[in-house]
């Protein structure tokens, strides 16, 4: 049984009229139809054939949304959504990563775009959400720096195809993610544990290929929105002993210094500018540096670390005393996301911003009246929202809020166990069920304001 947790007595929040609301998604993760029209083969379809998805699911059906789009969109629609930041999928565009464009799979994003415009829904699209076609990976994936001239390529092809109808473009998704879970620890494809020397050529690479795409889209058509997205999350010291305050200080400079420094400033972070001496060539920091029109920022949680030798960067995770904890066990801390939008506010002359994901993954269940009450959920946007709000307040640049998720979907290496949806899928029927949450969101920004 599940109780809902007090209502804090923060301050109501207001939202201007022309900020926006909705949700974000992944390819890989809602579409489904992995070999169908013309697909490729991506990094995470080797990952889950080498059996190394929890619950020994794929993603090969997931939520089915390359057939059922127009439903989902529905669904945006009825909850007033204003915007939707979708991923492209690499492999469904170009199979092998380069070369011979997929006519399919364009005209599948064609459909997709054009019933977002119709139901009055902006549509943001993101390049890259982890999906790399497993061929590049075959030469050598993100560790290869041939790897930003494919991106840019692929870039090129997207915006050519639908930069008439899209204004907002996005390149690259929480890059850090991918160097450490995906190259670093293991945790997600492509399964590398390459060390921190390997760790940090992935996350320059991402920037090579984002500075390279960047060019090319504007190129291709002038006028349009570019941006990138990254995972940002305080890093604050277990204890104030030297060495914790040190590892907070070097984990920083690695997930959340390296993707930013590199776009806005043209810089790596003087804690690493040693260890990445030999990664970077002449001419790279100018070529990853360029002017962004919007940059999406995905919150979930603070980062406790302390000194642990022996882990990556020497640094392990701390206990955040937190008092609430999602169904993925990360500690429920709405604050930092305000902490988080000040810090960046101050340190980087306050660009335009907005949140691109935020969200909590809870054991929800179908209740006997068929109905699924998700309080600990509702609780978690009303309270991340305020602090938004207390941001906007306090003069951030945000522009927009977009939860994770509209539905519940392929979660990575957890497979099929993990919701994060204000929608719940049946993964059997497929059937598709609001949540008191997605009432409770469509509300708010009906309204625009939080009480």
């Amino acid at each position: 049984m599940s109780v809902a947790p007090a209502v804090s007595a923060a301050p109501a929040r207001t939202f201007p009229k022309d900020f926006f609301w909705g949700a974000s998604s992944a390819a890989y993760q809602i579409e489904g139809a992995t070999e169908e029209d013309g697909r490729g083969p991506s990094i995470w379809d080797t990952f889950a054939a080498r059996g190394l998805i929890k619950d020994g699911s794929s993603a090969r059906v997931a939520c089915d949304h390359y057939h059922r789009f127009a439903e989902d969109i529905a669904l945006m629609k009825q909850a007033g959504f204003t915007a939707y930041r979708f991923s492209l999928a690499w492999p469904r565009i170009l199979p092998t990563g380069r070369g011979t464009v997929n006519p399919a799979g364009l005209a599948f994003y064609d459909r997709l775009v054009d019933a977002l415009l119709q139901a009055g829904i902006r549509p943001m699209a993101c390049l890259y959400h982890w999906d790399l076609p497993q061929a590049l990976e075959d030469e050598g994936g993100w560790r290869n720096r041939a790897i930003a001239e494919a991106f840019a390529d692929y870039a090129r092809v997207a915006v050519a195809r639908l930069g008439d109808r899209v204004q907002d473009w996005f390149t690259l998704n929480e890059p850090n993610v991918v160097a450490i879970n995906g190259h670093g620890s293991a945790d997600h494809a492509p399964g590398l544990r390459l060390g921190e020397q390997g760790v940090l050529t992935v996350l320059h690479h991402q920037n090579l290929a984002q500075g390279d795409a960047f060019r090319a889209m504007q190129a291709e058509r002038s006028g349009l929105r570019f941006g990138t997205v990254c995972n940002l999350q305080p890093a604050r010291p277990e204890s104030d002993r030297p060495e914790d305050r040190a590892a907070a200080i070097r984990w920083d400079a690695v997930w959340n210094r390296v993707p930013l420094d590199g776009v806005l400033r043209g810089a790596v972070p003087d804690v690493l500018a040693e260890s990445m001496r030999t990664i970077v060539q002449p001419g790279d920091l100018e070529r990853i540096r360029f002017p962004i029109d919007l940059l999406g920022i995905n919150y979930y949680s603070r980062m406790t670390m302390r000194h642990e030798p022996g882990r990556l960067f020497d640094v392990g995770w701390g206990d955040p005393h937190a008092e609430r904890y999602t169904g993925m066990g990360w500690p429920v801390q709405p604050d930092g996301l305000y902490d988080l939008l000040l810090e960046f506010k101050q340190l980087y002359g306050n660009p335009a911003v907005f949140i691109a994901e935020n969200g909590a993954a809870y054991d929800d269940v179908v209740s006997p009246d068929g109905a699924v009450h998700d309080p600990e959920r509702v609780a978690f946007l009303r309270d991340h929202i305020r602090e938004v709000g207390r941001a906007l307040a306090a003069g951030c640049n945000v522009k927009g809020y977009l939860v994770w998720s509209l539905l519940d979907n392929f979660e990575w290496a957890e497979g099929l166990t993990k919701r994060f949806g204000i929608v719940r899928v049946d993964y059997d029927t497929l059937t598709r069920t609001p949540k008191d949450s997605y009432r409770w969101f469509a509300e708010t920004i009906r309204t625009g304001h939080v009480a």
